[in-house]
């Protein structure tokens, strides 16, 4: 089990830059997220997990991995799609996994080849990609590739977080961007504690 790294050097930077952010990090603490350094099997993770619950979504992907033994792209392009349609999801969701597996096979997007390109090269790619948006590119960016400076503009919770830290009734895009930009070049560590701090608010 992996997960994202992070560490002082990355504390002590968010401190200096944002006193809000500082306390927040010090009264939540260190946070542990998995990641899955498989970028292709991550995205087709993420796509099986859209709309659905995680128990939901763990349900549907134990069952994508027994029907395909391993999930390749290989193993997906030859499977038949009512086959993937009966682990539990719709015809378009299969119809997706099944394209996004093609892009692999035929080397429209090159998965192995990913981590050696910029993050705005890695979203357009991805994006290109029937079922994969913005928001999926840039999550596999954080919890797969462990890409140190990503903050989701288009994640309700992300915006929420930021909205409770500094105590904000609406959010522009603007505003969105100079917090962004305060956080760099560790804008991922900024957003696990946004994340965390809007899942404290739905508990309330």
């Amino acid at each position: 089990m992996q997960f994202f790294e992070y560490g002082q050097k990355e504390i002590e930077y968010l401190r200096r830059k944002d006193k809000k952010l500082g306390a927040a990090i010090d009264r939540i603490g260190l946070i542990r997220r998995e990641i899955n350094p498989e970028p292709f099997s991550a995205l087709i993770a993420s796509v099986v997990s859209q709309q659905i619950s995680k128990k939901a979504a763990a349900t549907v992907w134990s069952r994508l991995a027994a029907l395909l033994g391993s999930i390749t792209p290989d193993h997906i392009v030859k499977a038949d799609l009512a086959a993937i349609q009966g682990c539990g999801m719709s015809v378009r969701k299969a119809g997706y996994i099944q394209g996004i597996a093609r892009a692999a096979a035929t080397g429209i997007v090159n998965f192995a080849e990913l981590s050696t390109l910029r993050d705005e090269m890695i979203i357009k790619q991805l994006a290109s990609l029937h079922g994969v948006g913005i928001w999926s590119a840039e999550m596999l960016l954080i919890f797969s590739l462990g890409r140190p400076d990503v903050v989701s503009y288009g994640d309700l919770a992300i915006r929420r977080g930021m909205m409770k830290l500094y105590g904000l009734k609406e959010l522009s895009q603007e505003t969105f961007v100079r917090y962004k930009k305060r956080y760099s070049p560790y804008g991922s560590v900024a957003s696990l504690y946004l994340w965390e701090l809007s899942a404290e608010q739905s508990e309330l």
